[in-house]
């Protein structure tokens, strides 16, 4: 039997690393680290990232979702480019999180609450962005390569004490595996994802919100 009360939190936690929602309010937020002085080489890793990103239209990946004392929770996650995501997470857990191209949907099926904010307000709303830019709003923080993986560090330049985001990389060839949020208390979730899936087509509906598609049977 799962504790709601403190499933939730945790949930919402791990959906910022997911979906971007915004960090959980804090009392003691943790200073940004100062932005990295970028090398020609940290340069160029970042041009392929950039161009790596750019690159994804359709994704469809099984997500492995683990947060500090929450334990581990599964589900499925669907991206379409720009502007669109859509995060199942597996049974008991009753959320789904949708980016519909204007705001972010929290949906709690249980209790039949929704809450959405727009994208533009989220930490790592530069994923669904039509270009993806790790120069454009964004502060990176550290860049570290090492032999088949590149980890690269950053927060919403706007918003330096509300946390940061990892974006962990295989490489050679390049290769989203895993993204890492640390909330404004030093508190990090963490998504691997896994079975990933490039191209294709992903239809409208995976996309629309999440209560909607409840009230219209077409969920």
């Amino acid at each position: 039997m799962i504790d709601r009360s403190l499933d939730r939190r945790r949930v919402l936690l791990g959906a910022a690393a997911l979906l971007a929602l915004p960090m959980l309010p804090l009392s003691h937020a943790l200073a940004a680290d100062a932005p990295l002085a970028l090398s020609d080489e940290n340069l160029a890793d970042i041009a392929r990232v950039e161009d790596y990103l750019n690159g994804i239209v359709t994704l469809r990946a099984k997500f492995q979702q683990y947060s500090e004392g929450g334990g581990v929770v599964f589900g499925d996650i669907y991206v379409r480019r720009p502007g669109r995501m859509r995060v199942e997470y597996a049974p008991p857990v009753p959320v789904i999180l949708v980016a519909d191209g204007i705001a972010v949907s929290y949906y709690d099926s249980e209790l039949d609450q929704l809450s959405q904010l727009p994208i533009s307000s989220t930490p790592v709303w530069f994923l669904l962005r039509d270009q993806v830019s790790l120069s454009d709003g964004v502060t990176i923080t550290a860049l570290d390569k090492k032999p088949g993986a590149l980890r690269i560090t950053m927060y919403q330049t706007n918003e330096p004490d509300a946390g940061s985001v990892d974006l962990i990389f295989g490489d050679q060839p390049l290769e989203l595996r895993q993204w890492t949020i640390t909330d404004a208390a030093g508190k990090q979730a963490r998504i691997g994802l896994f079975d990933v899936r490039l191209g294709g087509d992903l239809p409208n509906e995976l996309f629309a919100t999440p209560r909607t598609q409840r009230r219209t049977g077409t969920d």
